[in-house]
């Protein structure tokens, strides 16, 4: 007799191990802690076999079906369902997110240490989600559970997480290991973050304040989390780049007769 839901949400467990039959071989394991586990009974080789499929209500009583059908389809065509699913395990490991982004960010050497720093930093946050998933299994519903740091408000790290995960996929893709990147989906889907312009200083005594401030400053020199400070007063007037004025220490300058 087949299973309904309700019977299996409602069958107490014994003081020993009830198997419950569904058909196909596929049986709802009740033990007697109450932990029900699905299970598929088949032949194959002339061998019987047994496959597990789950626990309940994790894997519902349609998944299970659907699953014992996808092993009556391997069955016909002459391959174990339990064989391929290691196959499949194994392919998946080898294939997985967390390998693919750790070969993306090797491709990185030569970048600046922060910027590789940064990117290392962003992938933390989807490597619990994602990281031991195969790639090719991963569509934009899951990448969107794995924005953690949109949840605590960092809306322009979630969006900046996105992109970084979307460079993993190209290269993934780049590699034959994918064929799509599904956060291109996700454009839009992402709280933006909200700019507040700050007015330029347009007036030469004001100008003149912050600078003089800024050389005032008696902090430390290097920012562990940014660019070296040294020379940041210089920087306004030269019209330098924050990236190279960054690199340049103060002590080689000569401000006052520069």
């Amino acid at each position: 007799m087949a299973l309904s839901d309700v019977k299996c949400r409602s069958i107490r467990p014994a003081s020993k191990l009830q198997k419950l039959s569904d058909g196909g071989g596929l049986q709802l394991w009740v033990q007697p802690s109450g932990t029900r586990l699905w299970r598929l009974a088949y032949r194959f080789d002339g061998k019987q076999k047994l496959l597990s499929l789950g626990g309940y209500p994790v894997i519902s009583l349609a998944d299970a079906r659907q699953a014992r059908d996808e092993a009556k389809r391997l069955l016909k065509s002459g391959v174990d369902p339990a064989q391929e699913r290691k196959f499949h395990k194994a392919s998946s490991q080898k294939d997985s997110f967390r390998s693919i982004a750790d070969e993306y960010v090797e491709k990185l050497e030569g970048r600046a240490d922060r910027t590789i720093k940064k990117v290392k930093w962003l992938l933390d946050f989807a490597y619990p989600t994602i990281g031991d998933k195969c790639i090719r299994e991963i569509d934009p519903a899951t990448i969107l559970t794995a924005r953690r740091v949109e949840v605590r408000g960092r809306y322009e790290s979630a969006r900046r997480l996105r992109s970084t995960i979307g460079s993993v996929f190209r290269y993934a893709i780049a590699t034959a290991r994918a064929e799509a990147d599904p956060t291109i989906a996700l454009r839009g889907a992402l709280i933006s973050p909200t700019v507040t312009p700050r007015a330029a200083i347009t007036e030469p005594k004001a100008l003149g304040g912050l600078l003089r401030a800024i050389r005032a400053f008696d902090g430390q020199p290097h920012n562990p989390s940014g660019p070296e400070t040294d020379g940041a007063d210089v920087s306004p007037p030269r019209r330098t780049s924050r990236g190279r004025m960054g690199r340049v220490r103060f002590r080689k300058l000569d401000v006052d007769h520069s």
